[in-house]
């Protein structure tokens, strides 16, 4: 699933090359809006509301996609070959006189009023990368379900937008936590929100994402995505278990001994767990 840095750069693609361009033909594959037709309007502006793409364009219109999993936007000059996926994999298409941007896998499509984007967006907390970043705010919301699992928490949007299940493993394990940790045991909280603050606005510009400090590749990330492998500060293998309510399950990873905190308690790989039920993260 694509994290808050990575719907940013999205973001700033699509802004820095359609911005002020016209539409000169569209194509929105999916039932309801199978008959818009947005040629004619310019594009005003392509913005990231966590991770929400909000395409806002001539006449009040703004274009809402969630990228989710796998969702992507290409761009293309007009002699060149699409290469995102299959044709059938393609949701939207805006073509202006220099360029084509092609919307792939897009499970959210909507077209709304802009002075209406508080229905799709309204209910996110404070943006990691936004112009309404709230340290405090995002604590408040952070620590307002004091039983709530640390992963959980950092994973729902409504407390902090733009963390994703790399960022969630990640920062628990910077901070020392398991991910099962209640938040309210988590020591110094608002030093998570600041590191959380931090992580995002280091890799939003970079091509590939780190948390450590040493950008080589297969050395970027403490402990996502290396389950068995050993821990890069104390050896002890890296573990991994699906986190959240049935069918919203991710997986996480974390060090037994770096970090301190419940664990769940019958992994059958190499830190592989049921999942732990809880309210499921609004996106």
């Amino acid at each position: 699933m694509p994290e808050g840095d990575t719907v940013w750069q999205t973001a700033r693609r699509l802004h820095e090359t359609l911005a002020g361009e016209r539409i000169v033909r569209s194509d929105l594959r999916v039932p309801r809006l199978a008959t818009v037709d947005l040629s004619g309007r310019d594009i005003t502006e392509v913005a990231a509301r966590g991770k929400h793409l909000l395409t806002r364009i001539e006449g009040g219109l703004t274009l809402h996609s969630h990228l989710r999993m796998d969702g992507a936007w290409h761009l293309y000059t007009p002699d060149e070959r699409w290469r995102g996926g299959p044709e059938h994999q393609i949701r939207a298409i805006l073509v202006t006189a220099e360029r084509t941007a092609v919307g792939y896998r897009l499970p959210v499509l909507g077209l709304l009023r802009t002075a209406a984007e508080d229905s799709v967006v309204g209910h996110l907390g404070p943006d990691l990368l936004g112009p309404d970043w709230d340290p405090y705010e995002a604590l408040r919301r952070l620590l307002s379900d004091p039983a709530r699992p640390l992963g959980e928490a950092l994973l729902d949007q409504r407390n902090l937008a733009g963390i994703g299940n790399v960022y969630k493993s990640e920062l628990c394990f910077m901070a020392g936590c398991t991910p099962w940790l209640p938040v309210s045991e988590v020591p110094a909280p608002d030093h998570l929100v600041a590191l959380a603050k931090r992580l995002l606005e280091a890799n939003k510009t970079r091509l590939a994402r780190a948390t450590t400090a040493d950008h080589r590749r297969d050395h970027r990330l403490w402990v996502y995505g290396r389950a068995g492998r050993p821990c890069r500060r104390c050896g002890t293998a890296v573990l991994a278990a699906d986190q959240g309510a049935a069918g919203q399950e991710r997986s996480t990873y974390w060090c037994p001994s770096c970090q301190s905190g419940p664990s769940p308690s019958t992994p059958s790989r190499p830190g592989s767990a049921s999942p732990t039920p809880h309210q499921s993260p609004r996106r």
